[in-house]
């Protein structure tokens, strides 16, 4: 039962809302803020703090408080008593401590990934709902410290049944806009594909980003003096303050639109000393309440949390402006543009992608294999550790890069150690599937062209997985050491391969790789041989296949649907052809470095134009029957490989930058740029988290009027997966392989931020410059991949979402010794595997295959198309019944996107706006999923969750269980369904 102090209807009701920030690592790393480790500030301690509100919430009925970062409160929860449990979980019945966001983190919004996003609040959410059950769902999103804020975010919110966001970082020119419009409040709609208001989010702007009122901090941070009431005191400023805040509240008062505003009493690891932050707000209450309400003070406080005040705006039942657009780019003042957290880090934002894409493998595999995943022949294995610590990679100063050197190796570290866990997994699980008597390995460092087991055997097997829900082709390279080879396939057959010189930066180390094209099957795995062969034999195998430089007049590669032409004199890229539909673009693209001047791990502070590190590379032209590819220097510390293979729609662009070098003493940011001759009208269009996209219009917002102050950064987006520009008829989209900063500085041109090596800090907290080293002290090197595609504008939506889908969800590779037969059956017996028994369709992604329970999985199924993109975007029906290979799904029960409450019956608060009425659709409003089928029907950009139960097959059925075109049974469904679902009443009675 939750007890609420009362409002008072004709006066203006101030809700104090006690709270702390607490990062989940940014200066300390994570153990040190919680434990208090860190010995430069040995007082900042989360442990502590949680014991401390605890105990000051006990001591008097009135006072709430509220808390976010579950990573934190979930390991503070562990070490408590059973009575103290019992008392917490009190104190969440009577809504006294409220959890807002309930995530693992309070992630960033910019950076991150909505796949990723959308696990880190699952963790979250599920801690939340086994430890408190219903008492425990947050309905209150607090994105108080992100450093602007995506519409995609506002968007999964909705999903996940939240009824509000509160902001406290907008741009300042935004804040001043609206403070003195008074819409700080507003309705955010997150999307302009699903149908409102199934993504619509009510958003209040806070007024003093998280921070108290100037004069109104008690905690042992602050120097702000205790509230003393007795006149008798030397100290008695009672007067003052209260005169003070009653200033304070009307002021705010006016900003806001009905007669209840929020204060936010707390900020960074505040309330290590709760009873003295508490007894002050005591104080303030009695004296507001009790003295100036009798002297006819028209002021009434309370203590609140943002439910408490959400609730009386929805009652206030008035109508609010609509917000189409995001909270990006965000300035904090003239001239200082949040815009290089974008790329800051780059190796860091890389391997957090990369441990994404790791990450559904290991879930996925987990799923399929049963119980043998995690307890098999290679020990005991979990997801669970790279869960936990992909979850913290999302927080807003982790992805990002606005942490120390010694946080962002912590990240890593964690990282690691999730990987070496689900390694465990994945092999326990594949020799599980394949029938394998064989140890397989794995090569983490494939990237920069090291495998130790491909580069010192001469025969091997190699198993590639595919995440995705349909087959995927893909041209594997791997380094070698011998020059011929014979590739066979899982049915034995010879397929076509070669070695090719290795042209990456360790290239003297590991010169040769072995090139060959390798096919998976949907969300399973195919298993290769790959036997070396004496050189006087290599007519069969592959050879080594030397470069060649053009002497014709044209440089140029291409394949049968692609054509890339290069400058003869510059060796610049000149010309893309798309063969298919007759379109030539004119097209140069070289790399620029920005001077810094105040740029720092958030700001992009860039001084001058940005100078070309060469207009001239050195070239190189390799042409093989498999690979194409333009090799360019532009530096000694930057280059460039351009690939084209056979059958591919695409270019790739393998680049390669650093150490920056620093030796001129000044710091610099690096970019790519791509300038064509398209008419663009200052437009350009970037993803939101990977979703949807937003169109993005030089020195312009949509909804207030920009003064710009600086035209570089101040028209920079962040970059998740992809960025074009179009005429109107052809499009130009280039695809990254994680988040950079990109933009369209001027008509026709494109860049994206690579790297940034900076000299200074921009005063924003971190206290130490960007200036990353690798273990020898030497700066970092890193290696990306743009992907670069040229398509008609009204068909180009097809080629980048499904190119994307595969970028972000790219093969796993395995490596086990070989034996010197060309095929051995016995030790592998299954060399080819596939989870599914069709395969998806494509608009259809396979978000989220992963354990639940023992009798149950968590499943997402997304519509990965927007609205008029094409014939994809039509509906879709998949019907789920028999579509795994290994399992049975037995029940589903529908849930809200987070999967921490049923989607049948959530409600949330509705909301008048300017733009009249809204009202659900059919197919944002549907339940859950009928229990007399298994058909379910996905609309463009809808996501829908499930927690299914499962029955395994005997690991030797496999695929041969797999019933194709057959109706189901939905009779049996329904009684399946219905046994449980006694099972479930007879247990709770």
């Amino acid at each position: 039962m939750q007890t609420y102090s009362k409002v008072q209807p004709d006066m203006l009701n101030v809700h104090l809302v006690a709270h702390t920030h607490n990062d989940v690592g940014w200066i300390m790393t994570v153990d040190q803020y919680f434990f208090g480790l860190y010995p430069e500030a040995p007082f900042i301690c989360v442990w502590k703090i949680l014991n401390s509100v605890v105990e000051a919430l006990l001591a008097k009925p009135t006072r709430r408080f509220i808390y976010v970062e579950i990573a934190f409160f979930s390991r503070w929860w562990k070490k408590q008593t059973e009575e103290m449990q019992e008392a917490v979980q009190d104190l969440v019945r009577q809504g006294r401590l409220e959890f807002a966001n309930g995530g693992w983190v309070m992630n960033d919004e910019a950076t991150t990934h909505y796949g990723a996003v959308v696990d880190q609040m699952t963790l979250g959410l599920r801690f939340l709902k086994d430890t408190f059950g219903k008492d425990g769902h947050p309905h209150i999103a607090w994105q108080i410290n992100p450093f602007g804020h995506s519409r995609e975010q506002a968007s999964l919110f909705a999903q996940m049944g939240f009824d509000v966001v509160f902001l406290g970082r907008v741009d300042y020119q935004d804040k001043q806009w609206r403070e003195e419009a008074r819409e700080m409040e507003l309705v955010w709609r997150g999307s302009s594909t699903l149908h409102p208001p199934a993504a619509d989010l009510f958003t209040s702007v806070l007024p003093n980003m998280y921070e108290p009122p100037s004069g109104f901090c008690w905690d042992s941070l602050c120097s702000d003096p205790d509230l003393v009431e007795e006149i008798s005191s030397s100290d008695y400023n009672a007067d003052k303050m209260v005169t003070r805040f009653l200033q304070v509240a009307a002021d705010q008062a006016r900003n806001y639109r009905t007669n209840h505003i929020l204060m936010t009493m707390g900020s960074d690891f505040h309330y290590k000393n709760a009873q003295r932050w508490f007894e002050n707000l005591d104080k303030l209450i009695w004296l507001v309440n009790a003295q100036q309400q009798a002297n006819g003070s028209q002021v009434h406080v309370l203590y609140s949390t943002p439910a408490r005040y959400l609730h009386e705006l929805n009652k206030a039942n008035i109508t609010w402006s609509l917000k189409q657009d995001d909270f990006l780019p965000y300035a904090s003042n003239p001239n200082k543009f949040w815009t290089g957290y974008y790329s800051s880090r780059p190796a860091l934002k890389r391997y957090e992608r990369l441990s994404y894409n790791f990450l559904q493998v290991c879930n996925q595999l987990e799923v399929l294999a049963g119980s043998s995943a995690n307890s098999g022949p290679y020990g005991l294995g979990s997801s669970i550790p790279l869960r936990e610590a992909m979850a913290v990679l999302q927080h807003h100063d982790a992805v990002t890069g606005t942490c120390t050197q010694f946080v962002a190796d912590d990240y890593a570290r964690q990282l690691a150690e999730g990987w070496e866990i689900c390694e465990v997994v994945l092999s326990n699980a594949l020799t599980q599937l394949s029938g394998s008597k064989e140890n397989f390995t794995f090569c983490q460092k494939l990237n920069i062209s090291v495998c130790p087991l491909s580069s010192s055997s001469a025969c091997f097997q190699v198993l590639v997985y595919n995440p995705l829900g349909r087959q995927v082709n893909w041209m594997l390279r791997l380094p070698v050491n011998q020059r011929s080879f014979i590739v066979q396939d899982p049915n034995g057959q010879t397929v076509p391969s070669e070695v090719v010189h290795n042209p990456g930066l360790d290239s003297r180390m590991h010169p040769l790789e072995l090139l060959f094209k390798a096919s998976a099957p949907a969300l399973g795995f195919s298993i290769y041989s790959v036997i070396h062969i004496p050189e006087k034999d290599s007519k069969t195998g592959s050879s080594c296949s030397g470069s060649q430089r053009s002497q014709s007049s044209v440089l140029a590669i291409e394949n049968e649907h692609t054509r890339a032409v290069f400058n003869t004199h510059t060796g610049l890229l000149k010309e893309i052809e798309n063969r298919d539909q007759n379109l030539v673009l004119l097209i140069q693209q070289t790399f620029f470095w920005y001077t810094a001047d105040t740029s720092g791990a958030y700001v992009f502070a860039p001084k001058g134009d940005p100078q070309p590190l060469s207009l001239s590379p050195e070239t190189r032209l390799v042409k093989t029957p498999l690979v194409q590819e333009l090799h360019q220097k532009f530096s000694d510390w930057c280059f460039q490989v351009v690939h084209l293979y056979p059958g591919q729609k695409h270019l790739e662009l393998d680049w390669k930058v650093g150490p920056i070098p620093l030796d001129d003493d000044t710091g610099k940011e690096v970019i790519s740029r791509f300038d064509t001759t398209l008419e663009t009208r200052g437009r350009f269009y970037t993803d939101s988290n990977g979703r949807e996209i937003l169109e993005r219009r030089r020195d312009y917002r949509p909804t207030w009027n920009l003064t710009q102050t600086d035209s570089v950064a101040g028209n920079y987006y962040p970059v998740n997966s992809r960025i074009y520009i179009t005429d109107g008829k052809i499009q130009l989209t280039v695809l990254t392989d994680c988040t950079q900063g990109g933009s369209s500085l001027k008509d026709g041109s494109l860049e994206l931020m690579v790297h940034r090596r900076l000299l200074f800090d921009d005063q924003n907290g971190v206290n130490e410059p960007l200036l990353e080293t690798n273990d020898f002290g030497k700066g970092l090197w890193v290696q990306g991949r743009h992907l670069v595609l040229l398509d008609k504008t009204q068909t180009a939506a097809a080629g980048h979402r499904l190119l994307a889908e595969k970028e972000v969800l790219a093969p796993q590779l395995m490596l086990a010794p070989g034996s010197d037969t060309t095929w051995n059956h016995e030790r592998i017996p299954h060399r080819t595997f596939s989870g599914l028994c069709r395969e998806l369709p494509p608009s259809v992604r396979l978000l989220t295959l992963a354990s639940w329970s023992k009798e149950k999985v968590l499943l997402r199924l997304e519509h990965q198309f927007a609205a008029s993109e094409g014939n994809l975007s039509s509906p879709v029906t998949l019907n789920l019944k028999d579509l795994f290979s290994t399992f049975t799904i037995t029940c589903l029960e529908e849930t809200t996107l987070a999967a921490n409450k049923p989607r049948a019956g959530s409600s949330r608060l509705q909301w008048k706006t300017n733009m009249g009425p809204a009202h659900h659709s059919p197919s944002s409003s549907s339940s859950s999923s009928s229990l007399d089928s298994a058909a379910i029907t996905l609309q463009p950009m809808e996501i829908r969750t499930f927690l299914a139960s499962v029955k395994w097959k005997p690991a030797e059925e496999g695929q041969d269980s797999c019933v194709r075109d057959q109706a189901p049974s939905t009779t049996g469904w329904a009684n399946r369904c219905l046994y449980i679902l006694l099972l479930l009443l007879q247990t709770s009675h």
